[in-house]
């Protein structure tokens, strides 16, 4: 693993040395913009609009637009100076429970280890937060990047969670078109809540593929060998008329399946056969039931007989 960061953990009094390593990888497919004509990629310009000339990098500085069309300028070395201190300490301000922070507030996870020196230290954190059942509430900026953590223990290691601050959170109420006062209809809300507790499983990351890119990987392949390429038109999209049809259709087609093994499949019988050994049924059935002759004995009733 490539080492993201390095700096230490510090609550209270008490810093451990850590190295920071990405948890995640983007498997995005990427792709460049090619030229139809020759084929070739096309390359990135930084170009002046004013100068009319391509720029270097060392004549590029970063800028802020206070005013249409005005800016402030910084130098690299300003910025670096103004972050020099906060990008080499993760600093813990609270130990809250993981369940008080809603998903929204996450962002990016990375696994922390100890460095140097700092396994004692670090074993210590890690044991102690592990015992509490708290997580860490902390300040940490990576690439010049501020932003709030969560320190938590996932498997022997602690790992970091950079969630938003507060006020990079969008409000609810700037959502357009939100249901207001709606009504629910209590058959199909039974129905509704019927199709998620039918759907409702333990959570297993194993079972999800990116189907998507494993599609485009496909085509890529057969391009790369020349295949001829036909794609299958996408299916038209029909709009859901009958909501409480849906939802019956739905619970039909996620009916559970009792997890035995049925055995093999038995096989199939003609009408006839069927009506035949029903009808053995019946015949060996009423068998069953009539009762065995009494034996003869010597009284007179036994005697008698029928002229």
């Amino acid at each position: 693993m490539h080492t993201v960061w390095k700096g230490a953990i510090s609550f209270g009094l008490v810093h451990v040395p850590v190295k920071m390593f990405s948890a995640t990888e983007d498997k995005d497919i990427s792709m460049k913009y090619i030229h139809k004509k020759c084929g070739s990629p096309l390359a990135y310009v930084r170009r002046c609009p004013t100068c009319d000339v391509d720029v270097e990098w060392g004549e590029i500085s970063k800028g802020y637009e206070y005013e249409k069309g005005k800016y402030v300028l910084f130098e690299k070395e300003e910025l670096e100076q103004l972050s020099a201190q906060s990008q080499k300490s993760i600093t813990i301000l609270d130990f809250v429970d993981l369940e008080e922070i809603d998903p929204i507030y996450f962002q990016k996870t990375y696994y922390l280890s100890p460095d140097q020196a700092g396994s004692n230290a670090y074993q210590l954190l890690l044991e102690a937060m592990r015992q509490s059942g708290k997580i860490g509430i902390a300040k940490i900026a990576i690439r010049s990047k501020s932003s709030l953590a969560a320190i938590r223990v996932m498997d022997g290691c602690l790992a970091v969670e950079t969630i938003f601050y507060p006020d990079e959170i969008r409000p609810i109420s700037q959502v357009p078109n939100l249901p207001e006062g709606a009504v629910v209809n209590e058959k199909e809300l039974s129905m509704a809540k019927l199709l998620i507790e039918q759907l409702s499983t333990p959570f297993q990351p194993d079972k999800y593929t990116d189907d998507y890119r494993e599609s485009l990987l496909k085509l890529i392949e057969q391009k790369v060998a020349g295949e001829e390429i036909s794609l299958a038109p996408a299916k038209p999209e029909s709009n859901v008329i009958d909501l409480m049809a849906a939802l019956q259709a739905s619970i039909q087609a996620v009916k559970p399946v009792i997890a035995t093994d049925p055995g093999p499949a038995p096989k199939k019988r003609t009408r006839k056969a069927a009506t035949t050994k029903s009808t053995e049924a019946d015949t060996d059935q009423k068998a069953a039931i009539v009762p065995k002759p009494k034996r003869r004995t010597g009284s007179k009733a036994a005697n008698k007989t029928i002229s």
